[in-house]
Formats: C-alpha cells, sequence, structure tokens
C-alpha cells in the first residue's frame, strides 16, 4: 500500500508540517506500507486561473497529480483558515482535478488531520476541506484529528510531547489502514 503525506500550509515552520510528518512516521511502521512524504513548496502553483490553465498548464500540477494517482491513500494536514479550508491546499486539489485526463481523486482514500494554536485544532477547517474532495468522489475517511495547541505540541525533533496525542494518532491511522485493505 502507498500513501502519499502532505501538509495543505505552505509556512516553513508549518504546525502542519510537523503533524503529518509525525503521520507519515507512524505510516512507516505499518507492515506492507510504503509512505511518501512531500511538501507543496517544492511544487508552485500560480492562483488557479481558466487563463493559465488555456495557455501553459503547470508542471506542477501534472506532477502532484501523478504522485497522487500512483498512490492508494492520501494523508494530509491543513490548517484552518478563519473557520474554513487553508487557500493553498483548495488551489492545489483545484489544479490537480483539471489536469487533463488525469484528475487523480476518485476513489482515492483521504485522511484528513489538522493543527493549530487554538483549542479546537483546525477541525472547523477540516469540515470545510472534506466538500471539494467528496465532490470529486475521493473516499473521505469519517473520522479527522485536530491538534490543538499545536504551538506547544512538538519536541525539538518534531515528536509530539504528549504519548497520548501521539497514541490517538497511531490508533487512527491504524483504523484508516485497516479499512483501506478491506
Amino acid at each position: 500500500m502507498k500513501v502519499l503525506c502532505f501538509a495543505g500550509s505552505l509556512r516553513q515552520g508549518s504546525y502542519n508540517k510537523k503533524y503529518v510528518r509525525v503521520a507519515h512516521k507512524i505510516l512507516q511502521t505499518f507492515a506492507g506500507v510504503e509512505s511518501e512524504y512531500l511538501d507543496l513548496l517544492d511544487y508552485p502553483l500560480p492562483v488557479y486561473n481558466g487563463d493559465i490553465e488555456s495557455k501553459e498548464f503547470p508542471q506542477a500540477a501534472r506532477q502532484l497529480a501523478a504522485k497522487v494517482k500512483d498512490c492508494d491513500a492520501v494523508v494530509i494536514s491543513s490548517p484552518e483558515n478563519n473557520g474554513a479550508m487553508a487557500a493553498a491546499l483548495k488551489n492545489t486539489i483545484d489544479w490537480m482535478s483539471r489536469v487533463p485526463g488525469e484528475d487523480p481523486w476518485p476513489g482515492k482514500w483521504i485522511l484528513l488531520l489538522g493543527a493549530s494554536p487554538g483549542a479546537l485544532g483546525a477541525v472547523r477547517g477540516l469540515w470545510h476541506t472534506r466538500v471539494p474532495f467528496e465532490a470529486l468522489n475521493a473516499i473521505v475517511y469519517p473520522t479527522m484529528s485536530g491538534l490543538p495547541r499545536a504551538h506547544e505540541a512538538f519536541a525539538a525533533d518534531g515528536a509530539l510531547k504528549d504519548s497520548g496525542a501521539h497514541e490517538r494518532l497511531n490508533t487512527l491511522i491504524g483504523k484508516f489502514v485497516e479499512q483501506i485493505r478491506k
């Protein structure tokens, strides 16, 4: 099983990049699971615009779509912007869905995570994040995970300080992997 992991954030010190890296490491502990982490900064995309699409389709969108198409599942950790999904993630989804003949989302399993300094851990934004994936016929796992107080959650090595938070994420990922294998 191949699982692609990335954050819906561009910021270098993003809590969501840290959180999805923890998920990536957990996935690597499951037998038969190959996990890859990527950073959206390595795939720069302009804001979606039909004029750009008709002139020269962004190569980064083609590359990302190929990576998603080549895996069985995607784990995404995304920030919440004003109670909704992050613009960088929405833009990425939109571009990938427009790759001619390569829409990678139908039938793809998605696990949504979120991290924020607030008390809700980006969960309000995750409800919005489900919508475009479901509209594109992806299979969004029903349980999501929000990491509150993310600014205090990580040790210097990137691990979660709270063993309970780590165990909850490990359990969620285990159930996600089990569901995909069915």
